[in-house]
């Protein structure tokens, strides 16, 4: 009986021990993770930008290291690369008119958003105050702006109190933060079924226009788009001028003689993401999806970006990580969900490449894809970071649509990392607004839960100054193994983690 009870322990310890995954986690180190990185971020590569010869020379590296490892592609082609369609958009030659009255781009107004050559004639537009739609504010209430021009202006409300109508606070809301403002605006008209759109912001016009136009003197500077099929929509960005014509005192449908004329220019080119899978041992049609953008900004006046910590610091970290699942796999503890490997591109270009994943052409189901762990920048410290520990990172949207996921991330790394879990940034009133600016948001809309890893930004942002030397190897092995430890815990745990702050 004792010999029984003795090997029965014994036993019992070695699936312990193995199921452990501090012991693959060694397969993340700081010497493979700088090595990696010193050719991804090296000038052979470029600067990594979308369609150009350095993307191919990234996503071949890329390819070569999954088939090293013997990791299947997840497209059931047999492809790694997982064609992504853009198009090269120029500066587009537009007219708009009011009352005969003519405006000029750069100096009364810029596009904002692209569709075919077209006019647009109108003899009315629809007035739609600061163009708000949330649950506390709507200014598009008893308003039918389908098929029409709607004009809105900066901002947003206050009460008299001085708090704002969209949170009830101080704190302002997305829909006057800048950018972000700028496209929430203008995608709550197209979501409306608006034609074309137009905010007046005097402010941002300047800088915008200013920006634009000194590249334009310069020789022009093209931008990406997906080249998919969509209907056109048009947007619009107005100063002072253009406002004097279109603000009104009250919401609501006004007359004016309006014509827009629209020459676009494209060309169409192809980018690549890179998927590959280890496929679940128990439940395989689930999926966890880590995530991280394979691009850069490219070469520019000569000097290669080489783009270290954004994000071949990102893109290194999940070839450890696949390292390490592999070694689990190959010793008979393979995840019991699939784990894919999701490499970006255009992430740089306005998350282009992970739109086209999730929007167009999933390759694994969104339905089934548990979660999405994406990486964008973890081996340096953020400069502006003054108090807590060297050993940090900051965690984005870990809590926003699934309280599993938040409760799994602060267990998981109370139990094998120990690193500093900073929040600062998950504030949805955060003016940088980075919940909406990695590639993560594009399954987050998609009400798939997702956490957001990431070091802060730092001087050597977008600057060619942002090299592998500059890495710090051992912040950077601790947050590549916390990402794995994890995604280990979401693929092995017996239950699916439950989404249940799902957005309408």
């Amino acid at each position: 009986m004792k010999n029984k009870l003795t090997l029965h322990f014994l036993l019992l310890f070695a699936i312990v021990f193995a199921q452990n995954p501090t012991s693959y986690s060694n397969n993340i180190d700081a010497n493979g993770l700088k090595d990696k990185l010193y050719t991804y971020a090296s000038d052979k590569f470029k600067g990594r930008e979308a369609g150009t010869e350095g993307e191919l020379i990234a996503v071949e590296y890329l390819k070569n290291k999954y088939q090293a490892l013997g990791i299947s592609p997840a497209q059931a082609n047999g492809d790694y690369f997982q064609n992504v369609p853009l198009k090269v958009i120029k500066t587009p030659k537009v007219n708009i008119s009011i009352d005969g009255a003519n405006y000029i781009y750069y100096d009364d107004f810029i596009a904002v958003s692209s569709g075919e050559t077209t006019t647009i004639e109108v003899d009315e537009f629809t007035f739609a105050g600061y163009g708000i739609k949330s649950t506390l504010y709507n200014d598009y209430e008893n308003l039918d702006v389908s098929g029409k021009l709607v004009v809105a202006i900066k901002g947003e409300p206050k009460d008299e109190d001085g708090k704002y109508l969209v949170t009830r606070s101080k704190d302002r809301s997305k829909w006057s933060n800048g950018r972000q403002s700028l496209s929430s605006k203008r995608n709550i008209a197209k979501e409306l079924g608006a034609k074309a759109f137009i905010l007046i912001d005097q402010a941002m016009f300047k800088r915008y226009s200013s920006y634009y136009k000194a590249v334009e003197e310069r020789g022009g500077e093209s931008t990406l788009a997906l080249d998919v099929d969509s209907k056109s929509y048009y947007g619009f960005l107005g100063g002072k001028k253009l406002g004097d014509q279109l603000i009104q005192s009250s919401n609501g449908t006004f007359k004016k003689d309006i014509k827009i004329t629209f020459n676009n220019s494209s060309e169409p080119i192809t980018s690549k993401n890179v998927v590959a899978i280890l496929p679940g041992t128990e439940k395989p049609d689930e999926y966890i999806i880590l995530s991280a953008h394979l691009d850069h900004i490219g070469m520019h006046d000569g000097e290669v970006f080489n783009g270290a910590d954004d994000d071949g610091s990102g893109t290194v970290a999940i070839l450890e990580i696949a390292e390490a699942f592999k070694a689990a796999a190959e010793n008979g503890e393979g995840p019991k969900r699939s784990i894919v490997f999701l490499h970006v591109t255009a992430e740089e270009k306005g998350l282009l490449g992970s739109q086209y994943y999730t929007d167009y052409n999933p390759v694994v189901s969104l339905e089934n894809t548990v979660a999405n762990l994406n990486i964008d920048m973890i081996g340096r410290i953020d400069p502006k970071r003054k108090n807590g520990k060297r050993n940090y990172i900051y965690l984005i949207g870990s809590d926003k649509l699934s309280t599993d996921l938040h409760n799994i991330s602060e267990e998981v790394n109370k139990k094998y990392s120990n690193i500093e879990l900073d929040y600062t940034y998950n504030d949805e009133n955060d003016p940088n607004r980075f919940y909406y600016r990695s590639d993560h948001y594009n399954f987050a809309k998609n009400n798939i839960p997702i956490i957001f890893y990431f070091n802060g930004t730092h001087a050597d942002y977008h600057r060619a100054t942002d090299t592998p030397d500059k890495i710090q190897y051992d912040l950077l092995e601790n947050r590549t193994r916390l990402v794995f430890y994890t995604a280990w815990e979401l693929a092995n745990r017996a239950d699916r983690i439950v989404v249940d702050k799902a957005s309408k």
